[in-house]
């Protein structure tokens, strides 16, 4: 066979090989799949943008801890007589839970209570005299000084006013002396006469005419004449000087009055002179006062010996026992307010910013699963804890409702409500993208994708976020985390 008859074999067998038939079906299904799949226009997930509520919350683990708690200790030292409590037993505010033996402060406190009632009687007839002419002295000096505010009378601010002036009377009960300004306001006749005073007191009132009104609150009463219509005193002020040194009798009042103080200042001096030289006066005065010191120092002595609660609750230390010697001020017992538990928590520095007195707290304890308390946020420390390097505030919160379950040292996962919003534009976290060139949200222009700026507000804990800006209710944006 010649070589030309022989190349339509050559190429029949090749293409009967099954290599070569392997070879065309893979690409076959090379160029099938490009068509299918690489070719196939890409389709996205759309969020539409929604209006809702958000809860923004804080939240932080804690422990429990007793809203109050003191450790206690003898104020002397000496041998423990008696005890009245125990490890975990109740006790209430001021009773006495140990004491020490005080067999020789009470002879002592008898024997210094009968010295007092002997220096007492020795002392009290010229102390009797001097707190007499005291109050004597002061009233009539008191008297004096009233007396020196007769005749108040108001003056005008304007000197051409033609006016009668307004009438002031009663008596001044004030102890500082000053002016009472009157501004009057404009009234018909049917409403009175509208004024306002400042000065010694502020206030507002409405006179009728030939009727007293009270001016402040220290016994002054103003009258304006009916002589005169109330429009014309409108926009008038008047000025009434306590006291009144343009009265004709204030000269006179003025020097009664320093009589009076030094008259009261002789009649004390002798009166105090008396108690001092009057039947050893001085030498019993002395030992009046010796004997009350040494009587406040046994009274003082005997309650150092006494352990007593300051509150009630439960006692947690109580390392006290019959005939023991307790030193000074060495703490034996222990107790925690039956008002209750609070959480201790720390709030980072990033968080406390939104963190307030008030908020509303949700909380769960390790101790307790499957149950939610409430409570509130009481306390925020103004100054930072600083642990091992890690910046903290403590955040303090009570329980809404006491549980006699509660221990101290509990964990407690606490979420602080810090914002709540109602109808505000709504995604999800994972719809928004955010980069160093800042927020944004992804739509689709045409067929291809667009970032859209956008303005963020507050963040819930499932990451529902406030879009406060850059899209609007009912637009749809790509889901670029692909979430559900």
């Amino acid at each position: 066979m010649s070589p030309e008859e022989q190349k339509p074999s050559k190429i029949r067998r090749f293409f009967k090989s099954k290599w070569t038939i392997s070879a065309i079906v893979l690409i076959a299904v090379l160029v099938g799949a490009k068509f299918l799949f690489f070719n196939h226009p890409k389709t996205y997930q759309f969020i539409t943008v929604n209006r809702g509520s958000l809860d923004q919350t804080v939240s932080v683990t804690g422990n429990t801890t007793p809203e109050k708690d003191v450790s206690l200790a003898f104020g002397s030292s000496g041998i423990v007589a008696r005890t009245y409590s125990d490890l975990g037993k109740k006790v209430y505010a001021g009773q006495v839970l140990a004491e020490l033996n005080t067999s020789d402060l009470a002879a002592q406190l008898e024997n210094a209570e009968a010295a007092l009632t002997i220096a007492e009687q020795n002392a009290s007839s010229a102390s009797d005299n001097l707190s007499n002419v005291t109050a004597e002295q002061n009233a009539l000096v008191a008297a004096a000084k009233q007396a020196m505010y007769a005749g108040l009378a108001p003056v005008s601010s304007n000197s051409s006013d033609t006016n009668p002036p307004p009438t002031i009377s009663g008596s001044y009960t004030g102890t500082e002396e000053g002016s009472y300004v009157i501004k009057v306001y404009p009234a018909d006749s049917s409403s009175g006469i509208a004024f306002a005073y400042s000065g010694l007191e502020s206030g507002m009132s409405v006179a009728t005419t030939n009727i007293a009104v009270p001016l402040g609150t220290h016994g002054l009463f103003i009258t304006f004449p009916s002589t005169t219509s109330p429009k014309d005193y409108a926009y008038s002020t008047w000025t009434v000087e306590i006291p009144n040194k343009r009265w004709n009798g204030y000269a006179a009042a003025l020097k009664n009055y320093d009589t009076a103080l030094a008259t009261r200042a002789t009649a004390i001096a002798n009166a105090e002179a008396n108690v001092g030289t009057n039947n050893t006066d001085a030498v019993n005065q002395a030992k009046l006062v010796q004997a009350q010191a040494n009587v406040d120092a046994i009274i003082a002595n005997i309650q150092n010996a006494k352990i007593i609660a300051p509150l009630s609750g439960t006692v947690t230390k109580f390392d006290v026992k019959v005939g023991q010697f307790a030193s000074t001020n060495t703490p034996l017992i222990s107790i925690i307010s039956d008002g209750g538990y609070e959480v201790d928590a720390g709030v980072t520095e990033t968080d406390i910013g939104k963190v307030k007195m008030g908020d509303a707290v949700t909380m769960t304890l390790d101790a307790f699963p499957n149950e939610t308390f409430s409570g509130k946020v009481f306390y925020v420390a103004p100054a930072e804890t600083n642990t091992n390097g890690v910046i903290t505030y403590l955040v303090k919160i009570s329980f809404d409702n006491l549980d006699p379950r509660l221990k101290s040292g509990l964990t407690a996962n606490t979420d602080i409500h810090t914002k709540h919003l109602d109808g505000v534009l709504i995604l999800p976290q994972y719809a928004i993208l955010q980069n160093d060139n800042g927020t944004f949200v992804q739509i689709l222009s045409g067929k291809t994708t667009k970032d859209v700026p956008v303005t963020l507000g507050i963040q819930d804990k499932d990451g529902n976020t406030e879009i406060i800006s850059g899209v609007s209710e009912g637009e749809q944006v790509i889901n670029i985390g692909l979430k559900q």
